[in-house]
Formats: structure tokens, sequence, C-alpha cells
């Protein structure tokens, strides 16, 4: 019997798992800790994708995914969760990504966003950064600081997001959320109409052209909150991304504006925990005078020395971050080296580190059984092993293409 929608959704939820993938020629397969696995299901056919794609995807998605191959979309799984979606085509045929939303708001210590945090929302004016890979959980730590304005200040807050991911009831402050597609075309455009709705903070969903990084500076500039995202990782690489987008003419005035509009920097990964689940790891970055001088100076290249030097103003380095909850036993030496931004560098603590402790550290089984894990998973099939040994001498047996 073929699985539906809300068998695979009902499945998801249970399991706590974070992501869900549909490709032909493979079981339903959810993401969870980290970790890929596939759900006891049929493989799926071309007829299967499409069928459970129409389920849940509005008719304009699906006009969408034909004339362009590709379409996003949010959907509501009753009151159990919310998904972000995405269908696409792929060697002719459809496949689809679904990511779930948590239904309700984290806590700064539910994700493990610092205290020092608090303190920079409470600036009337300014641009503040998420940034990260795909899938590091930028999207909750916005939601996160959001609902903390929205408890304890009497505000507007306008985001502009694609797909509206977390829902916000109003609280202490007004909440009025757009979404592309639905309610306006763009970023850029919902941003020029947001500073006509006497907005104290505004929040866009992702800063992906030139015309939006300039006009969320510019709201920032004009007495503005002003969130916004970048798939970028480290403080350094994000001011240096945003001025690259520039024209070269303009780059030495966007320096200055970026040096008085920018607030924080927030960099994240997300990686998988210990026992279970996942863990943020984050570096941070909070304007001083150092830092405006060396982004007017396009020095950037010296903004890790002024981050790795202001622990006093809650600032810190991923790696330094990293090594902490390496240390806390939350992560171990795979993800420590996986995640870290200077490879080389964290090898050589990890190795005194090692020395230190008489060449043994805390996670020595659970690093063995990781990368037995992966030997196995990349060993050779056991039939391959037998046809090389009963294979005559001087011979090997070698698998023909398509056999």
């Amino acid at each position: 019997m073929a699985v539906t929608m809300t068998q695979l959704l009902e499945f998801l939820v249970a399991q706590g798992a974070s992501d869900l993938h549909l490709s032909v020629g493979r079981k339903p397969t959810i993401r969870k800790s980290g970790h890929l696995k596939d759900v006891n299901a049929p493989e799926l056919t071309p007829a299967d994708t499409i069928r459970l794609v129409k389920e849940i995807c509005p008719e304009k998605n699906l006009k969408e995914l034909q004339e362009v191959g590709g379409t996003d979309w949010g959907y509501a799984f009753g009151d159990k969760a919310r998904f972000r979606c995405s269908a696409f085509k792929q060697k002719s045929v459809v496949g689809m990504v679904l990511r779930q939303i948590p239904n309700r708001l984290l806590t700064f210590e539910q994700i493990g966003l610092p205290e020092t945090i608090k303190s920079v929302l409470d600036r009337p004016r300014g641009l503040i950064l998420v940034t990260g890979p795909t899938g590091s959980g930028k999207t909750t730590t916005l939601a996160t600081m959001i609902d903390y304005i929205n408890q304890n200040e009497d505000c507007h807050i306008i985001t502009i997001e694609d797909p509206i991911e977390y829902y916000h009831e109003h609280k202490k402050s007004i909440l009025t959320q757009r979404e592309l597609g639905n309610d306006v075309p763009s970023f850029a455009e919902g941003l020029r109409r947001a500073l006509r709705q006497d907005p104290d903070v505004i929040l866009v969903g992702e800063m992906r052209d030139l015309e939006t990084i300039g006009a969320a500076i510019t709201a920032a500039e004009t007495g503005h909150l002003v969130f916004g995202t970048l798939h970028t990782t480290g403080a350094t690489r994000t001011v240096d991304r945003i001025i690259d987008a520039f024209p070269t003419n303009q780059q030495e005035q966007v320096r200055a504006q970026l040096a008085v509009s920018i607030i924080a920097i927030i960099s994240q990964v997300l990686m998988p925990k210990v026992g279970g689940g996942v863990v943020a790891g984050f570096e941070i970055m909070v304007s001083n005078s150092a830092v405006e001088n060396l982004i007017r100076e396009a020095k950037t290249y010296q903004l890790a020395s002024v981050i790795q030097t202001g622990k006093n103003q809650g600032m810190f380095l991923l790696d330094d971050y990293l090594m902490d909850i390496y240390m806390a036993q939350k992560i171990t030496r795979i993800e420590l080296m996986q995640f870290c931004a200077n490879p080389k560098d964290m090898r050589e603590k990890v190795d005194q580190l090692k020395r230190s402790k008489g060449g043994r550290l805390w996670d020595e089984e659970l690093v063995r059984e990781k990368l037995a894990a992966v030997e196995a998973l990349n060993a050779p099939p056991a039939a391959a092993i037998a046809a090389q040994q009963t294979a005559r001498p001087g011979q090997t047996s070698v698998r023909k293409p398509g056999t």
C-alpha cells in the first residue's frame, strides 16, 4: 500500500526528526540528530513523489514547479507542526524536502544563545546579522530574539520572510509578518514599504541581493533595529561579503555606513550532540570603536583579534566556543574538527590537550565507534570480496558497468 504524506509527517513528528527527503528510487528518508535514516516504506516511484507533492502543495506553487522547476512554501500540519517545503525537478522527475519548524518558540537557554545578546537587543537602531550555512538554525535564533523583544518592548516589529516559519502572537509589541509571494513580491520591496509603516524593528529573512543589502543598511542608519541573515561563516567573511556585493566605486562609502550601523554579528553552526539531538556553536562579534575602525579602514582580517580580546564585552570566536562545548562533553573531536574555522590550529590544541591528559581524552571510545561505522559504510560489499577471493591468481574481479 502506498504511503501517504500524512503518515510520513506523523512519523517525522513522532521521531523528533528535522527533515524529510522524498527522492525517486529511494525510500522516504528522515534526518534525525544530523543523520539520514530510511523510513520502513517502499522505494518511491516518479508517480509517488508527484502524488505526495500534490497532497500538500498549493495550486500556485504547483504551477511554479512546472514553469521554473522549483518552488517553496510553508505548510501547517494541523496544530502538530509547521514545515518549510521545497519541491524541485531533478533528472526530469520530482523530489521534495521538508524542514520541520518547531511549534513553540525557544528561549535563549534552550538554543544555547549567550545571555549577553539580550543587552544588544535593547539598542534602538542598527544592524544585527545572523549568519551560517543552510540548516544551521539561523531562523530559530532570529525567532528567539524577536520573541524576546516582543515580550519586553512596546514597538512595531515587521518581518519579511520566505516563507513565514515561526508564527508570532502580539505580546507587548505589535507584530506584522509578511510572506514573499503572498503579501509582498520581494525583500527589497518589503523593506521599502516597511519604512512607511511606523516600524521600530525590521527582520529581513534573507539579504540575498545588492538591493536588499543596501535597503537594510539604509534602514539601520535611519533609526531602526534591523535583523538580517547571510549564508556566511564568521564575522570577517560576513563583513567582506556585504562590502564585496557593491561595485568597487561604492565600497568605501559602504564601509563607512556599515562601520556605524552594524551592532553585532552572530555566526553559528549546528552539530550532532553526544547522546542524541543537536547543539549549536556560535561566534559573536559586538561592535565597538575598534571594530568600527577596522571596518572603515578595510582591515577586516584583524577582526578575529578584536573578538578574541573582547570576551568582557560578550565576544568570542567560533573555535573557542567549540572547544568549550567539547570540554563540556557535548560534541566529540569529530564534530570539533569538522565545524571549526581553523582545523590546523585546532588540531594543535587537541594534540596539546591530549598530551596533558596522558594521551587519552574523554571521547576516545566514541571517536573509535564513529570511525568504525564510517569504515564499515565505505567497505566493499561481501559479495565483491568473495568474488575477489575466488578469482584466479593474477586476475582481478571487475564489475562491468550496468551489471
